[in-house]
C-alpha cells in the first residue's frame, strides 16, 4: 500500500466546496485550472532572492506549462522565457517576449528553429560544439553577436545518491563536455561572437539548497578558468532550473533564501575573489514557478470494486501523466471530504493501460468517494497539460485561471473531434453528432 500521506494535514485549495462547485457548474471537468495570485507571488519571490545580483532574469522554461496566459502573467512580473522549439519561440513572440529576453536552448535542432531563434534576437545556447556550424548555416552566414554553451561537466561533479538528477552526466547526451567547452568559445569567436555565456542542467525537482549550491560553485569555478586559461569573458552564467516542489505534505519545501545566500556566497569567494568583471545570474525555473499553483479538477464517474476499490473519474492518463506512468506522487483533496474516513482507493483513468492510475500503482488513503465527487489533485501546473497526448483517441481537456480578482477565466479550450481529425486527410471521416 502506498504511504498515507493524504491522512496527514491536507494541501490548501484556492477554493472552496462552494467555490469549486460554481466553476465546474460552468466548466464541465476535467480541467486543470492554474492560481493566477499565487503564481505572481511565486515569480516575485524568485526575482527577491536573486535581487543581490543586477540584472538577474529567470527565463521561464515554457515546456513546463506552454500556454501564453501564463507566460503574459510571467512577463508582467518580470521574467523571460526558456524556450526549445519553434513553436514555444512563437509564442514568446505572440507575448512580446523578444531579444534576450528569449533563451533559445534546444538539442538536435532544426535549421528553422535556430532561423527564427535567430530572427527575434534571441540568446541561442548551443548543445553541441557541431552545432555552431548548423547555426551560421542557419543565419545564412551570420553569427549571433551572442552565443552560450550548455556545459555538461561530466566527472567533473559528484553529487550525492539521493540527488534528483537527470542522470549520471556522462551518461547523458545534452551538452559541451569540459575539454570541448574552450574549443567551442574558440569557434564561436572565429565566427564573430564577442559576447558569451555558460548554462548548466543537471538536476531536476531538487529540494536539496546545498546541491544547488554545489553546481552554482562548480560553474563559477569554470567562469574563473577560462577567463584564466582562454581569455574568455563571460557576461552571465546561466544555472538552468531544477528547483524542486514539495509535492508530498511531508516533503521540505526548498528555501529560496537559504539557496540564495549559498550562491551568492559562492559568487563572492569565486567571481569576486578572483577580480572578474560582474557577471549576470540567470535562471530557467518553470516547475518551481508554476507547479504548485496548477490543480486538475475531475469528478468520480463509476465505482468498481475487485481486487481492490477503484474509483473511475472522468480524467486520464492524458492529463497527469507524470502520476500514470512514473508513478510520481501528487496529492489529492476531496472538496467537503477533507477530514472523511479514510479507505484504501485507486483513482483511474479511461484508458485501454493498467498503469492509468492517477494516484500511482498502489492504494491511496482517502474518503471513501462517490459517484459525482469532485476530486482535485494538486501541483499539476507544471508537465501537467503540457505532457498530455492522444492515446485511445481520448480528447486534450481545458485550461482555466482563476484571476488574482477571483474569476476565473478560459485560457485553452476543450479538444474537438473535429480538432483530432484535422490533420487526416480520409474521405467520409466526418464528426459524429453527439
Amino acid at each position: 500500500m502506498n504511504d498515507d500521506t493524504n491522512v496527514l494535514t491536507p494541501k490548501v485549495l484556492p477554493f472552496n466546496k462552494q467555490a469549486i462547485e460554481e466553476i465546474v457548474n460552468k466548466h464541465p471537468t476535467p480541467f486543470h485550472i492554474y492560481d493566477e495570485a499565487n503564481i505572481r507571488k511565486t515569480a516575485k519571490d524568485l526575482n527577491q532572492a536573486y535581487s543581490w545580483s543586477p540584472g538577474y532574469k529567470n527565463h521561464f522554461a515554457v515546456k513546463a506549462n506552454p500556454n501564453p496566459y501564463i507566460l503574459e502573467i510571467l512577463k508582467q512580473e518580470g521574467m523571460g522565457a526558456d524556450a526549445a522549439s519553434l513553436p514555444e519561440l512563437v509564442m514568446c513572440e505572440a507575448v512580446g517576449l523578444k531579444g534576450e529576453e528569449i533563451m533559445f536552448t534546444s538539442n538536435n535542432t532544426p535549421i528553422e528553429d535556430y532561423r527564427k531563434a535567430y530572427e527575434l534576437g534571441a540568446v541561442i545556447n548551443l548543445d553541441d560544439v557541431n552545432q555552431i556550424e548548423v547555426l551560421q548555416k542557419a543565419c545564412d552566414g551570420a553569427f549571433p553577436d551572442l552565443i552560450s554553451f550548455r556545459y555538461n561537466p561530466g566527472k567533473d561533479i559528484v553529487l550525492d545518491a539521493s540527488t534528483n538528477s537527470i542522470g549520471n552526466p556522462v551518461d547523458s547526451k545534452f551538452g559541451v563536455t569540459t575539454e570541448q567547452l574552450p574549443e567551442a568559445y574558440r569557434l564561436a569567436k572565429e565566427k564573430g561572437a564577442t559576447r558569451f555565456g555558460l548554462h548548466t542542467m543537471i538536476v531536476t525537482n531538487e529540494r536539496d539548497e546545498n546541491t544547488q549550491i554545489k553546481i552554482a560553485k562548480l560553474m563559477f569555478e569554470t567562469a574563473v578558468k577560462l577567463f584564466k586559461d582562454h581569455g574568455i569573458k563571460l557576461e552571465f552564467i546561466d544555472l538552468g532550473g531544477g528547483l524542486g516542489v514539495a509535492y508530498k505534505p511531508t516533503d521540505k519545501s526548498l528555501d529560496l533564501d537559504v539557496l540564495s545566500a549559498g550562491i551568492k556566497s559562492a559568487y563572492e569567494e569565486t567571481i569576486v575573489a578572483n577580480g572578474l568583471e560582474p557577471i549576470r545570474i540567470v535562471t530557467e525555473c518553470g516547475r518551481f514557478v508554476t507547479a504548485p499553483s496548477g490543480y486538475l479538477v475531475t469528478k468520480v464517474r463509476s465505482l468498481k470494486r475487485t481486487y481492490h476499490n477503484y474509483v473511475g473519474l472522468d480524467s486520464t492518463s492524458a492529463e497527469l501523466l507524470r502520476a500514470c506512468v512514473y508513478g510520481l506522487y501528487h496529492h489529492v483533496t476531496i472538496p467537503g471530504k477533507e477530514y472523511g474516513t479514510q479507505i484504501p482507493q485507486r483513482l483511474t483513468g479511461s484508458m485501454c493501460e493498467n498503469n492509468d492510475m492517477l494516484t500511482g500503482p498502489e492504494d491511496r488513503m482517502l474518503p471513501e468517494l462517490a459517484v459525482g465527487d469532485i476530486v482535485v489533485f494538486h501541483d499539476t501546473g507544471a508537465h501537467g497539460h503540457a505532457l498530455g497526448y492522444n492515446y485511445n483517441a481520448k480528447l486534450r481537456h481545458a485550461e482555466l485561471l482563476l484571476k488574482a480578482d477571483g474569476t476565473v477565466k478560459q485560457i485553452r479550450r476543450n479538444q474537438t473531434i473535429e480538432d483530432y481529425f484535422a490533420t487526416l486527410d480520409y474521405p467520409g471521416l466526418v464528426s459524429p453528432q453527439v
